[in-house]
């Protein structure tokens, strides 16, 4: 009996660990993007946030967390969340790219942020970028995106 009560608890932990592990968004890493770009072509979606957003720690919290968000972006995207103030040196697509200072600081942003999440040179977190499988930036958003408004991007955008 104590036997079957263990393989019971046994499973049921096993399929709570599995639950969750689907309700979370696979992110990639830039050196993960380029090689699963090579293998499978897919839209992308870059989340760049820093530390210090309120805005980007909510669409963390809230908007990522969500299980149709999750199942869109993990079945036809890939997700790459990166932070602006990051000091690690990225390999993308055969090119080097770093943060000019060697160690984070809040407002010394990193180049890739420099190029792809400024408007007008100006930054604004949280910043989401919809790209296609070639990396052209098909659509830019400086703003909290809620759980609506970013399914509405995910489902028009494939």
């Amino acid at each position: 009996m104590i036997r079957h009560i263990a393989i019971i608890t046994l499973c049921l932990l096993g399929s709570f660990s599995f639950a969750q592990q689907r309700d979370t968004v696979d992110w990639l890493s830039f050196e993960e993007l380029s090689d699963s770009l090579a293998i499978k072509p897919k839209k992308v979606l870059l989340f760049f946030h820093t530390d210090w957003c309120a805005y980007c720690r909510k669409m963390e919290r809230d908007v990522f967390t969500d299980r149709e968000i999750v199942n869109e972006l993990n079945q036809h995207y890939y997700a790459v969340k990166f932070d602006a103030e990051s000091a690690d040196t990225v390999y993308f697509d055969g090119q080097i790219i770093t943060n000019e200072v060697k160690q984070k600081r809040m407002g010394q942003y990193h180049d890739i942020a420099k190029l792809l999440a400024t408007r007008n040179g100006q930054f604004t977190f949280p910043t989401t970028l919809i790209l296609d499988s070639d990396f052209t930036v098909q659509q830019r958003f400086f703003q909290y995106l809620d759980r609506k408004k970013l399914l509405n991007v995910l489902s028009t955008g494939k």
